[in-house]
């Protein structure tokens, strides 16, 4: 029993240092006598015993280390606080194992002194607008460092950029009294579209009433107008009627009697309302002359018994 215990102990052991199964997520370097030979792909292996041996195991999946938080001095001299996350890949186990001795630690520090370079380039608003831009140019200064290393970098991101108190006190103040400014931009242009507004209704008030009171004329105008070609038509046409009166057997001597009825009629009024007599009275009593000498001259028919 002891030696079958011993054997198998034995078999073991010779099995442990001479059959390796590599998993999916792990590249494996194997050295002979302390020289590199091979990179172990994903499976099953047989190593010498005693020769061969497992140097390094690497995981081949994308990982993920976090960046601690670190101080930066900006453009403008203030100082921040920016952390990460750094995202890489082992695509050469071999320069991964001897071509540093902890690559994971060197990115962590490499991402952190390529931060507070690029920071020391920008300002503090630039920093936050600018974020996706420098998430690309820390990328790529580490992935051109760490070429000799056997990864590769995929992306960086940063996760929070924290001014430091005074600085966001400073920063507050400064966006109430942005804010104050914009709300004060915003009541002037509000008062002033609606002063424009008001002036633009009287303005078109003004024009409506113009417009109305011109029309109101021109109809004004055009009544008057056509009341004076009526009655230019009607006393045309009465003078008309007048003359043809006129021309007719006796119609001179009419029209003269005629003006001196009026001609009497309104000395008789003059001289009822007039304070000074300018002619005397007896005057009034023309007419009546005149009527005699219009039956003297015109005597009545006689008549035949």
């Amino acid at each position: 029993m002891i030696f079958l215990t011993v054997l198998a102990f034995i078999l073991l052991i010779f099995v442990y240092l001479t059959v390796i199964v590599v998993p999916m997520r792990e590249a494996v370097v194997v050295e002979r006598l302390g020289r590199f030979l091979k990179v172990a792909q994903p499976g099953f292996h047989i190593l010498t015993p005693l020769v061969d041996r497992v140097a390094y195991r690497h995981e081949t999946r994308e990982q993920v280390l976090d960046i601690p938080p670190q101080s930066c001095i900006s453009r403008d001299n203030i100082q921040i606080e920016v952390d990460g996350l750094l995202y890489l890949k082992v695509v050469d186990p071999e320069l991964a194992s001897y071509g540093i001795a902890n690559y994971q630690l060197a990115a962590i520090n490499l991402a952190q002194t390529t931060m507070r370079s690029e920071v020391g380039k920008m300002s503090l608003s630039e920093t936050f607008s600018e974020r996706e831009a420098l998430n690309d140019k820390i990328v790529e200064e580490i992935d051109a460092a760490s070429s000799s290393w056997g990864i590769k970098v995929l992306r960086y991101e940063i996760m929070n950029i924290q001014p430091s108190s005074h600085v966001v006190a400073t920063l507050e103040k400064q966006m109430e009294a942005e804010r104050e400014k914009r709300s004060e931009i915003t009541l002037a242009t509000a008062e002033k579209e609606a002063r424009i507004n008001l002036s633009e209704g009287e303005r078109q008030f003004a024009i409506n009433i113009s417009e109305g009171e011109k029309q109101k004329k021109i109809n004004e105008a055009m009544g008057k107008g056509q009341k004076i070609s009526l009655i230019a038509a009607a006393m045309a046409e009465g003078m008309m009627i007048v003359a043809d009166a006129v021309n007719q057997p006796g119609g001179a001597t009419a029209v003269k009697l005629k003006l001196i009825d009026q001609f009497v009629d309104e000395l008789g009024e003059i001289l009822k309302i007039a304070d000074v007599s300018v002619v005397p009275a007896e005057l009034a009593k023309v007419k009546g002359i005149f009527e005699g000498i219009d039956l003297v001259t015109n005597p009545l028919p006689t008549q035949t018994r």
